[in-house]
C-alpha cells in the first residue's frame, strides 16, 4: 500500500496517510477540520531490492541446476588439468624474461 501526501488549503497543514489505492480521498483536515484537503502529486518511493531473487541464475528450472551440478562434479578435474598447464607457460615466460635481460645487459657492455 501505498503513502499518499496530503495538504489542507485553508491552514496549510501536510501530512502523510498510508492507504490502499482503492481508498476513497480524505477530504476534512486532521488540524483544523475544513474540507479543503487535497492529495498532492508525489516523487514516489525508491525501489528496495532485498533478498533472494534479482539474479538472473535464481530463476533456473530445477533440471538446469542439476545438470549444473553434474558439469561441476565433472568440470573440477578438468579445472584443476588447467590450471597446471597454466602455470607452466608462465614458467617459460618467466626464464625468457631472464634470458631477455641478460641480453640487455650483454649489449651494454
Amino acid at each position: 500500500m501505498p503513502t499518499y501526501d496530503y495538504e489542507c488549503d485553508a491552514c496549510g497543514h501536510s501530512f502523510e496517510k498510508f492507504q490502499s489505492m482503492s481508498a476513497p480521498l480524505i477530504k476534512k483536515c486532521p488540524q483544523c477540520g475544513k474540507q479543503k484537503v487535497r492529495r498532492l502529486i508525489g516523487t514516489g518511493a525508491g525501489v528496495i531490492f532485498k533478498g533472494s531473487g534479482f539474479y538472473q541464475t535464481d530463476y533456473r528450472s530445477e533440471s538446469y541446476r542439476q545438470a549444473a551440478k553434474k558439469d561441476s562434479s565433472t568440470g573440477t578435474t578438468t579445472e584443476k588439468a588447467a590450471s597446471t598447464t597454466a602455470s607452466t607457460p608462465s614458467a617459460t615466460s618467466d626464464s625468457s624474461a631472464g634470458k631477455s635481460s641478460s641480453k640487455s645487459s650483454a649489449k651494454k657492455k
